[in-house]
Parts: C-alpha cells; sequence; structure tokens
C-alpha cells in the first residue's frame, strides 16, 4: 500500500492540508515546518499523485513540442531541454515531429492531440499567417523560429541576423576575405536561412568583402551530406574561399570532410564555422567554431510561457522573447592551442 498524505502528516506532526501546502508549492508555510514536512516526506519516500493532481484541476499534464525534426541535433538538445524543465514544474513533454511540412504543422496547430495535452510548443517552418489565424483550438500555443506572425501567440526567436554578423565579422577579424555561405535556402518559407544570409550580406559590404552569388552555396536541406555536396560544388564551380560560414552545425561538419577530401586544411586553407552549438560540433577531430544560441533559455522560456497561459494569462497580449546567444571560438578558425 503506498505512503499518504496522511502518513506524511503523522511523522511531521502538522495537519494533511499543511503537507498538501508544502506538496504544491504554496508559500505560506514557514521555512520550519516546511523542511519538517520535507524530511518526513524523504523518510517515508512519498510520491505525489501528480495525475489526480492535474485531472482536479481539468488538465492531463501533459504538454507537447512539435518540431521539424528529430534526428537534427539541435533540436533533440532543445527537446531535451525542455522536458528536463517541464518535468521541474511536473509537467511530462509529448514530442512529435511535423517533417517541416505545412499539412502537419497546421495540423498540430489546429488542435491534434487536444483531448490529451494542455498545450503545444510548435517550431514551424512553412506554416503561414493565415494558418495561425484560422485556428480554433483553444488549447495555448507557443511558436518557436523566425517565421514572423501577426496572430496572437507567444513567439521566441534569436536574433539570427546579429548572430549571423557575429560570425561573419570573427571571420573578417582573424583576415579572411573571401568568405563562403553554406546553406542559402529557396522560398519564402525559409525565414531562418534569409536572415543568416543577410547577416553575413551586411558584414561583407561593411567590410568591403565580396558577397556575390558565386560564393553562396544553396542547399536542399541541412544534413552533413548537404554540407558535403555544397562545398564539392562551391570548389568544383572554380570558387576557392579561404573561409565558410554554414548555416548550422551539420553542414558545417560535412563541409569540413569535403575540404580534407580535397586536400584543403582546415583552419590553415579555410576557416569553418557553424550554427548551433551541437554536441558533435566540441568533439570531432577539428572542433567546430559555433554561435550558440542559448537553447536552455529557450527551453525555459518556451515552457513556462505556455504553462503561465494554462494557470490564467489567456488574456494578456501575446509576447516575443529574444533569447541570447554567444560565438564560442575553437579550432576550425583560430586553430590548435
Amino acid at each position: 500500500m503506498g505512503i499518504s498524505l496522511k502518513d506524511v502528516a503523522q511523522r511531521a506532526g502538522v495537519s494533511i492540508k499543511t503537507v498538501s501546502n508544502v506538496v504544491n508549492g504554496y508559500r505560506h508555510v514557514t521555512p520550519q515546518t516546511r523542511q519538517r514536512v520535507q524530511r518526513a516526506i524523504d523518510e517515508l519516500g512519498y510520491r505525489p499523485n501528480l495525475t489526480a493532481r492535474h485531472l482536479r484541476k481539468g488538465r492531463t499534464g501533459m504538454i507537447a513540442l512539435a518540431v521539424p525534426e528529430l534526428t537534427n541535433p539541435y533540436f533533440a538538445e532543445l527537446a531535451d531541454a525542455v522536458i528536463e524543465h517541464a518535468a521541474g514544474l511536473d509537467y511530462i513533454v509529448l514530442l512529435d515531429h511535423t517533417g517541416g511540412r505545412r499539412d502537419q504543422e497546421v495540423l498540430f496547430a489546429q488542435g491534434f492531440r487536444a483531448r490529451v495535452i494542455d498545450g503545444l510548443i510548435l517550431s514551424p517552418i512553412e506554416l503561414e499567417n493565415e494558418d495561425l489565424l484560422a485556428r480554433e483550438s483553444d488549447a495555448p500555443l507557443v511558436l518557436l523560429g523566425e517565421r514572423e506572425y501577426s496572430a496572437p501567440y507567444d513567439h521566441i526567436a534569436i536574433d539570427n541576423v546579429a548572430a549571423a554578423r557575429t560570425a561573419a565579422a570573427h571571420l573578417v577579424e582573424i583576415g579572411r576575405r573571401r568568405v563562403a555561405f553554406v546553406g542559402a535556402r529557396h522560398g519564402r518559407a525559409r525565414a531562418t536561412a534569409h536572415l543568416r544570409l543577410r547577416g553575413w550580406r551586411e558584414v561583407m559590404g561593411e567590410s568591403g568583402l565580396p558577397s556575390d552569388d558565386a560564393l553562396i552555396a544553396v542547399t536542399d536541406g541541412y544534413s552533413r551530406e548537404d554540407g558535403a555536396q555544397a562545398v564539392a560544388r562551391l570548389l568544383d564551380s572554380g570558387q576557392r574561399p579561404d573561409a565558410v560560414f554554414c548555416y548550422n552545425d551539420l553542414i558545417a561538419v560535412g563541409a569540413m570532410r569535403t575540404l580534407a577530401e580535397r586536400g584543403l586544411r582546415v583552419p590553415d586553407d579555410v576557416a569553418v564555422v557553424g550554427f548551433d552549438d551541437i554536441e558533435e560540433s566540441r568533439y570531432g577531430a577539428t572542433t567546430l567554431t559555433t554561435v550558440a544560441p542559448h537553447k536552455r533559455a529557450i527551453a525555459r522560456a518556451a515552457t513556462d510561457m505556455l504553462l503561465d497561459r494554462l494557470a490564467g494569462e489567456a488574456d494578456t497580449p501575446p509576447r516575443r522573447i529574444q533569447p541570447g546567444f554567444a560565438l564560442i571560438t575553437r579550432e576550425s578558425t583560430v586553430g590548435r592551442p
């Protein structure tokens, strides 16, 4: 038979209501009483019934995180941070992927799984503003990413132009003069790639360096293979950059593979910068200089904003949060110490 609130109350010498207040995090409990109750909880091994607690509030205790792809380490690491933070707030996270397809993003935004989740964190790529304006679900929604929407939902996105400028400026500062951009995309929907390309163009223009299309490599996707093939095409076209700024770390890893196969040394011949600071960037044969979005800050903000809406802030204006980033310099631009 499991340990109950009554058992904890008897051990701590307090009322059941006081134990409930401690378990539910109410502030109006003296530190001494809270400590005594917590000691009794630890000694007895009491575990609250979170499902029952959420059901009493008319909720399931589950939120969903829908991202374009779970095989991308950036989204996997972001999901890990969301799960960890949500667990500390007594919520379970249901993971889904949309494949970056508009129909799937619309499906989730319109309330797919609405019966089993209390709210949704969605990272869209193809979703349009009219899709959100037509949304009928009243479940809280928090958006991630750089698509601009006028729909009334909370939105979290780093400043991609500023981040790309930081990366490009670093390459210029270490003396690189032919800096290529790898990972450009066609189409209006690919806002993140456009913003990073814009940051690169701005720095090249301000520095009096070339930013022509010959130094821009378009990719179909954002994988290692895409990076390897894009740099191969760039070199085969007769272009010889002395630096490459890649849309993300996976493209950068593929780029470095092609450079090695062509007999070019990183960073002596070609410096490389990525974006995302995935774990792989820290452990390659040549560690990767990269822009590191504050993933845990993004995860915390998204989860907290969603739960704020659930707690009764549904009528407050939509919020726009811009988490920070940092450039992490490693061997791919500055060599080994």
